[in-house]
């Protein structure tokens, strides 16, 4: 039976996040009072860079807690990772013990993390998979689109693998939504709807994110 991630592990993890994050860059965080401050809630954040989860970890005004790849869980951060409450899934195919996990953050009131793309990419949102509709439409929590904004930035870099230190990352939550048709339909085309009309939102969000902050 797969444990409930700790909600006090994510406590403990978004006091880490914002150390490391405000320590090591200077993030702009902007409209994080639009995130519910109660209740299900889900963050689904475009994918661009490695410290998006860590970054949304110390900047959004609740503990989160993230669905992550299951090949990030190796060695001392296998037990790190879970302590902090985060949930690993795997890609391959679906993982029941991921998706149960998710639900019961869900359930009980708590913060969930996708990066709806599923992998590492352009950060645009063009292509979704279905988890985000699935774990929306299966649990009614309204979704916040988050847009990290400037993790990718390749100029000035010491290390290659992270954004230039004390450099600027933009933070933008936008209106939470519905990603239901308001009738609680499951089957598999209702969630096909429910994956565009997220998609239709995330884009927007990310393109209204990048004209407010110039990026």
């Amino acid at each position: 039976m797969s444990e409930t991630p700790s909600p006090k592990g994510a406590a403990v993890g978004r006091r880490i996040g914002i150390g490391l994050m405000y320590g090591l860059w200077r993030p702009r965080v902007l409209g994080a009072w639009k995130v519910p401050a109660a209740g299900p809630v889900i963050l689904a954040v475009n994918h661009s860079h490695n410290i998006d989860g860590p970054m949304l970890m110390g900047t959004a005004p609740r503990p989160v807690h993230f669905l992550i790849k299951k090949e990030a869980f190796t060695g001392p951060l296998d037990p790190f990772l879970k302590g902090i409450g985060q949930v690993p899934v795997d890609r391959s195919g679906t993982d029941r013990a991921a998706v149960t996990q998710a639900l019961s953050v869900l359930a009980d009131g708590g913060v969930l993390g996708i990066f709806p793309e599923g992998t590492r990419g352009e950060g645009d949102f063009a292509a979704l998979r279905g988890g985000l509709a699935y774990f929306a439409v299966r649990s009614g929590a309204p979704i916040v689109p988050v847009a990290v904004l400037g993790s990718a930035e390749r100029r000035g870099r010491l290390v290659k693998a992270l954004p230039p230190f004390q450099s600027r990352v933009d933070v933008v939550f936008g209106d939470a939504f519905a990603a239901g048709d308001g009738e609680g339909r499951r089957t598999r085309t209702a969630l096909d709807e429910a994956t565009v009309r997220i998609q239709q939102r995330l884009t927007a969000h990310l393109d209204h994110a990048k004209r407010l902050t110039g990026r």
